[in-house]
């Protein structure tokens, strides 16, 4: 707390010198309206511009998203400091916010980093990655934010909010086509008048793999072929009430995931791009429930949301949503072309949320109370394909000399169980799975209040008080190998029975906030909010079998931050400072004999960081824009912490920052010509915890670029696009399945695209 308030002090010091007193009584209040190019957002629930939020806030908005050429969540987040996406899979996503990972498959486990869509809660993470199209504006919000953002809010929120349906008749349509026989289309078809509209969108991607798969029948790595189709209705009766509906379907069927090793066979890893060698199971269709690599996925949302302003100052709002998803992922776990480590992944669940918020606001005060409840049940089920000889010698390397994969991608080891049993048997399929399961429900009511005591001056406090239920289940079959006589994996059968333990807990968890008027356009702000991530019913199975139960504490963050933000003249940012400090911090680690997550604590951590952002307007045709993020963060270097003491935070860098123009130059009374180039750094990181230099990723710079001429006032353009420029070869992620087994597997990010687009708009 005290550096917090000496941050606030500070900074307030600084800014105060030179701002005369008399602006702030007549000036402070300043209706978005009279300023033009406010950004207006949602974040504490009521529409205000953003630099009225009292909380370090980064926005982008559609149009800018699409001045970058911006079309997948992991691109966005290049953008805003603080924000990392790791899109390892449509299935696998990774949010982190300040250095903080959200990325857990377990339905054991709850999220760190909330992700909203329209007002509700999309967090779990096998079913929170959708197509970027159409949206109004993506909000990323930083530090706990639990009563507006939910106890998933641990240290962050990203809030996606999609374009609304509008009175009158408009259109837009985009075509692409890039390298890699990469196709886009997108688009949407408004419709309607003041009382009732209507919106479609979508979003179809197309592209071959960037990584050749030398294994026959199978596809090339990292195809992508995704959907997304939105539909809306917004009904206004009148002007107090507004019904907005919307259903969004989201779907890939992408093939598989480039896992390659560096140990096993020949592979792309040294070129990263050269072709590799992932073969999957002969068995794959029937054990792992497809026949080739890949991913098949499927998202169903649905969200209905009533306002109404129903007094002078009083409005209520219900957001209710369901979300279902089904996905089943296959991968090749050791990266060669061995029958060794094939799995799968199917995981299933859906999630429903019921949210009401009375709001209030006159001249000195604002209110907001209301009540939540969230239910979600979702599970995960791996199973294993595998040949026994192959197995062991992969594993244990039984037979000296004979080696697991030659270097010409020759199996070697597939010899194994021929050797071993002199010839008796020549090869021995093996196969057993494992299931988690999670059905959580949390009952809450949450309140803020804002209070005015001079024209220049806002406090706020308010909490979120909670109840949560969470219910584990797991099973298991583990059968005993033929000839071998046991499990290949280290794991518990449980007879065909499901184990189940139900935890119930309850939390409040606080915020507070102050926000001061410089002027109409600048503000001071400063937080203490604390933030939790849910405990963990960590279920397994012993030896009897009978369920093993490791419950572990919640994680608590104390977040303390101070910053400026606004407009001053040609520029506009703003410039934060913040510290958290965490006891139990949670992580998540592969078992080194199961390949199985388990959620361990860590000890204590804590998080001192700077984020800034800045946008200068030099005319109505020419801006800069510039952001940088610094973190130093990490577990706290102290016996107590064990052997993660010290340890630098997963995928968080040190350093990230980007920067560009925007131009669009008018040539003719209706011809522009527009050019968005960029640039964007990210310092070191390690894929793991505990860090090892290994499994890690140096400093990556990347060049984006985006231009081309638009006709007819805008309606007509054309526009070259060309992402990472330079081609940096790097890695996406390191480690993996793979890693417990000894055989660490690695992904190359995406190499250079580039290509065309066409846009009609009407």
């Amino acid at each position: 707390m005290k550096f917090g308030t000496c941050v606030a002090t500070l900074l307030a010091g600084t800014a105060l010198a030179g701002v005369p007193a008399t602006v702030y009584a007549a000036e402070a209040e300043v209706a978005a309206g009279e300023d033009p190019n406010a950004i207006i957002v949602t974040s504490q629930k009521i529409e205000q511009r953003a630099v009225d939020v009292p909380i370090t806030l980064s926005v982008q908005t559609g149009e800018r998203m699409r001045e970058l050429g911006v079309t997948d969540i992991g691109e966005l987040s290049n953008y805003v400091p603080g924000l990392n996406v790791q899109v390892q899979s449509a299935n696998n996503p990774g949010f982190v916010i300040r250095g903080i990972t959200s990325d857990s498959g377990s339905a054991q486990q709850g999220p760190r980093v909330t992700l909203y869509y329209n007002g509700i809660d999309i967090s779990r993470s096998r079913g929170a990655y959708q197509g970027i199209y159409d949206l109004d504006r993506v909000e990323v919000v930083k530090g706990p934010q639990a009563t507006l953002f939910g106890t998933a809010a641990t240290i962050g929120a990203i809030s996606f909010v999609s374009a609304k349906p509008q009175a009158g008749t408009s259109a837009s349509l985009t075509g692409a086509y890039g390298n890699l026989n990469a196709y886009r289309v997108e688009g949407f078809v408004n419709a309607g008048n003041d009382v009732i509209a209507a919106r479609i969108a979508g979003q179809w991607k197309k592209r071959d793999g960037y990584i050749e798969n030398l294994a026959p029948g199978q596809d090339d790595l990292y195809a992508q072929d995704q959907l997304g189709l939105r539909g809306s209705l917004r009904y206004t009766p009148t002007t107090d009430f507004t019904a907005d509906l919307t259903f969004t379907y989201d779907r890939q069927r992408n093939s598989g995931t480039p896992f390659l090793s560096k140990n096993l066979g020949s592979t792309s890893v040294n070129g990263l791009y050269d072709a590799a060698y992932l073969g999957g199971s002969p068995l794959s269709g029937e054990v792992l429930g497809a026949d080739k690599l890949g991913l098949n996925r499927d998202v169903y949302d649905g969200n209905l949301t009533l306002s109404w302003d129903f007094s002078d100052g009083w409005n209520f709002t219900t957001v209710n949503g369901y979300r279902h998803f089904d996905a089943l992922e296959v991968f090749d776990a050791d990266g060669s072309a061995a029958w060794y480590l094939e799995f799968a992944e199917r995981a299933k669940g859906w999630q429903a949320s019921h949210e009401g918020r009375f709001t209030y606001s006159d001249d000195q005060w604002r209110a907001s109370f209301g009540w939540n409840y969230f239910i979600e049940d979702s599970s995960q089920y791996v199973p294993l394909s595998s040949e026994l000889g192959t197995y062991l010698q992969c594993s244990a390397n039984l037979i000296p000399g004979l080696g697991c994969v030659a270097a010409d991608n020759t199996v070697n080891a597939g010899r194994a169980t021929s050797l071993l049993t002199g010839g008796a048997f020549t090869a021995v399929p093996y196969s057993s799975w494992y299931k988690n399961e999670g059905r959580n429900q949390s009952w809450s009511m949450f309140g803020d209040v804002t209070w005015k005591p001079a024209p220049a001056l806002e406090l706020t406090a308010g909490a979120r008080v909670l109840i949560e239920k969470r219910r584990s289940g797991y099973s298991a079959n583990q059968p005993d190998a033929p000839v071998y006589g046991q499990p290949l994996l280290p794991l518990v059968d449980t007879d065909g029975q499901t184990f189940y333990a139900r935890k119930s807990y309850a939390a409040i968890l606080p915020r507070f906030n102050a926000l001061y008027h410089l002027t109409p356009g600048l503000n001071l702000y400063a937080t203490i909010s604390e933030g939790r991530r849910s405990p963990v019913v960590q279920l397994s199975a012993a030896a009897g079998p009978v369920a093993d139960l490791d419950l572990i504490k919640s994680e608590t963050v104390w977040n303390y931050e101070a910053g400026i933000k606004g407009t001053v003249g040609m520029f506009s940012g703003s410039l934060g400072v913040y510290y958290d400090k965490y006891s139990n911090f949670q992580v998540s680690v592969l078992d080194a004999t199961t390949g199985v997550a388990r959620t361990e604590s860590a000890g204590s951590a804590s998080n001192l960081g700077v984020e800034a952002e800045l946008e200068a307007r030099f005319t109505d045709w020419l801006s800069a824009f510039g952001n940088v993020g610094f973190i130093s963060g990490g577990i706290d270097d102290k016996a107590a912490n064990g052997v993660y003491a010290g340890d630098q935070f997963r995928l968080q860098p040190k350093w990230q920052w980007a920067a560009g123009f925007n131009l669009n130059l008018p040539v003719t009374q209706s011809v522009n010509v527009f050019l968005t180039p960029s640039v964007t750094y990210r310092s070191k990181i390690y894929f793991e915890i505990p860090n090892r230099e290994a499994i890690s990723q140096g400093p990556v710079t990347l060049v984006n670029l985006r231009g081309g001429v638009s006709f007819m006032d805008g309606k007509f353009q054309v526009a070259g696009y060309a992402r990472n420029l330079t081609d940096k070869k790097y890695l996406l992620d390191a480690g993996n399945t793979g890693g417990s087994f000894g055989y660490p597997t690695f992904i190359p990010a995406e190499p250079r695209t580039y290509g065309i687009e066409i846009t009609a708009r009407y």
